[in-house]
């Protein structure tokens, strides 16, 4: 099944299989904290578009989803590097700021760097394999 595949189509694939993966496990942290602040609404919205427009990559060879992914992992890129900020911030919040224990049961600070990551792959994905 994957011989022949293109390192493009494979990574398209993996970038839509794993964001997915992502946006299930960042809509359950928001929900849990009832999504205090409204930027918690950005990965919870932008990961299922950026995992639907790479699987569709992996069938369909379309300059303009290649586009719409370029723009969304741009996003994403960017939301990661917000979400940082509010998730270390977070932790410093908690009674007796950045300790051990805040940094275990506060906000993931690694969390919002993994939807960066992602965004980085989708421009990896589009720049690099074409």
């Amino acid at each position: 099944m994957w011989a022949g595949w293109p390192a493009e189509r494979i990574l398209y694939l993996f970038l839509g299989v794993v964001s997915l993966a992502v946006a299930a496990q960042v809509t359950l942290m928001h929900w849990r904290q009832n999504f205090r602040h409204w930027s918690m609404w950005t990965p919870v919205i932008e990961t299922p578009l950026l995992a639907v427009v790479a699987l569709l990559l992996t069938w369909v060879n379309s300059g303009a989803l290649r586009s719409l992914l370029v723009l969304l992992s741009a996003l994403s890129g960017l939301t990661g590097l917000v979400g940082t900020y509010y998730h270390w911030a977070g932790v410093g919040e908690r009674v007796d700021g950045y300790t051990l224990n805040n940094f275990m049961v506060g906000p993931p600070v690694a969390l919002p760097l993994l939807v960066s990551a992602l965004g980085a792959l989708g421009l990896i994905a589009v720049y690099l394999m074409d």
